[in-house]
């Protein structure tokens, strides 16, 4: 069993709106953006990260807007809703919140004996906020004051047609089976992880069809390592059960190693380092458009004729 898994990193998803994004997460959400870049495959579209003040492991969501992407068809084989760490108490106060924004699709739950709130996000995104006691310190230099504001991810949840062997490899990645009501199993990583996004949970639906990725989708979820050796570790060591991982990838603000799950989800192992002040100062992080040195060269007309300029 590994034991170099942290909880999560982030996650990334499509969207097909790059201001209507930045506005959600920023405004609405009261993240703070932390970086301002490209999709390394295709710099023609921006890829932007969102979390708390630094961008620390465990809180940050990024995503790549492409221009009016079609919307994602839910379904198994994708993460359906991922869920954000809120301050106990604070759950009628973000319903109120979400809904003078027009947030669509606002549902109270008590799920697996927290207090939860369901949400879509612009595209269709399947979001939660979940009461916790958390500690860790939130960001609140934008639109949220300490009471309210989001601490970081409280977890992800899987839709899938067959849970049996993903639910074996979060075990071999150091998860535990902590809880299950109805089609719903949770896992949590043994001691409470590292950096306070521990839990994943697994829907088990084997009628649902299959997801297809558009604006809306996650286009894949990272779990946190320290650092380049102990991702060396976990690479050879999911290699060695059988698994095809690529191989270690330098996205300048971490190091990612990339393969697709039983479920047909796609993890990634991505280190805390160097993490997203490297190339900015923290007071201003997210604030400039920073290029990947391979693209760097494309600057001009990137900006002339593909990225619309972002208003904050």
């Amino acid at each position: 069993m590994l034991s170099q898994i942290n909880g999560l990193h982030h996650v990334t998803s499509i969207a097909s709106d790059a201001q209507q994004n930045n506005d959600f997460f920023t405004k609405t959400l009261g993240l703070r953006r932390v970086k301002k870049t490209v999709n390394f495959d295709a710099p023609e579209v921006y890829h932007l990260y969102y979390g708390d003040e630094i961008g620390s492991p465990g809180t940050v969501m990024t995503y790549f807007p492409f221009p009016n992407a079609r919307r994602g068809r839910p379904g198994a084989g994708e993460v359906a809703v991922t869920a954000f760490a809120i301050p106990k108490g604070s759950r009628d106060w973000w319903a109120d919140h979400l809904a003078a924004q027009g947030v669509q699709n606002i549902l109270k739950q008590d799920y697996l004996g927290e207090a939860r709130l369901r949400f879509d996000g612009p595209d269709g995104d399947g979001f939660a906020l979940v009461e916790t006691d958390d500690d860790r310190t939130p960001w609140t230099g934008g639109t949220m004051d300490a009471d309210h504001a989001i601490r970081g991810f409280h977890s992800t949840q899987m839709r899938l047609a067959d849970s049996g062997a993903t639910a074996e490899l979060l075990g071999f990645m150091g998860y535990e089976r902590q809880d299950s009501a109805g089609d719903i199993t949770r896992f949590a990583l043994a001691g409470g992880g590292a950096n306070g996004a521990s839990v994943i949970d697994i829907e088990t639906l084997p009628n649902a069809p299959d997801a297809a990725q558009g604006a809306g989708s996650v286009h894949h979820v990272a779990f946190s390592v320290d650092d380049r050796d102990a991702q060396l570790e976990v690479r050879k060591a999911l290699i060695d059960t059988g698994y095809q991982v690529t191989p270690v990838i330098d996205r300048d603000y971490f190091w990612a190693i990339y393969f697709r799950t039983p479920g047909g989800v796609l993890f990634e192992v991505a280190t805390n380092e160097p993490g997203f002040d490297r190339d900015e100062d923290r007071a201003h992080l997210g604030e400039a458009l920073k290029l990947p040195s391979q693209h760097a060269h494309l600057r001009e007309v990137l900006e002339k004729d593909y990225l619309d300029p972002i208003r904050d």
